[in-house]
């Protein structure tokens, strides 16, 4: 019941109830991140969203554009600036996703949309964490986040799907605020400590 009727109208509520709340600080975000990227302070990327339907997820940018010599993007650890750093350790990079909630892209709480090129790679059973909307949060995220290795993650997002309930949602958005305020379990550099799931999926099924 929770699921099918009030999940989606709860969060269009708090999404939009935040966005209210929290536009002094997006707007300063935005002004701010402007300056310190030169430019664009969004990131914009194709994610799969529900039933592996493509949106764009919207983030405020955390690295800059600059290439090596033949015109290549630098590797992640490059790019990433300062004030990037600062945002990804607070998670204020999130906040614009707030408007992917409203729009119903997302919701407050569910599986983290992940990369496109994963896609080809989810076991059959991990395929369940697209049938419902990706979320802000969820239960990986405050189960270990970029810690835990990649067959835990996806467990614990099959885990969430299949018991979805508005206690479960409170309890993860409760857990959440706690890792953010004391900054547990959270990566600056996502790619220091996980690896990229269709990287070492191939690797073992070349084996």
């Amino acid at each position: 019941m929770y699921a099918k009727y009030f999940k989606r109208m709860l969060d269009f509520m708090l999404s939009l109830g935040a966005i209210i709340v929290l536009s002094p600080i997006l707007l300063v975000l935005t002004i701010v991140g402007t300056v310190a990227m030169g430019g664009n302070p969004f990131f914009t990327q194709d994610r799969p969203g529900k039933n592996e339907k493509i949106f764009k997820l919207v983030k405020f940018r955390t690295m800059n554009n600059k290439k090596d010599k033949k015109g290549n993007l630098l590797p992640d650890e490059k790019r990433l600036t300062s004030y990037g750093k600062l945002l990804r350790s607070t998670s204020l990079d999130e906040l614009p996703e707030l408007f992917n909630i409203l729009k119903g892209d997302m919701a407050i709480i569910g599986p983290r949309p992940l990369l496109v090129q994963y896609l080809p790679y989810y076991k059959k059973n991990e395929r369940k964490r697209h049938s419902v909307r990706p979320g802000l949060t969820g239960l990986a995220q405050v189960s270990g986040r970029n810690f835990l290795n990649w067959d835990d993650r996806l467990a614990c997002d099959v885990k969430y799907v299949d018991n979805i309930s508005l206690k479960e949602d409170v309890k993860i958005i409760l857990m959440t605020i706690k890792i953010v305020f004391k900054k547990e379990g959270i990566s600056v550099d996502s790619t220091s400590v996980e690896s990229y799931l269709d990287e070492e999926r191939a690797v073992m099924y070349t084996k």
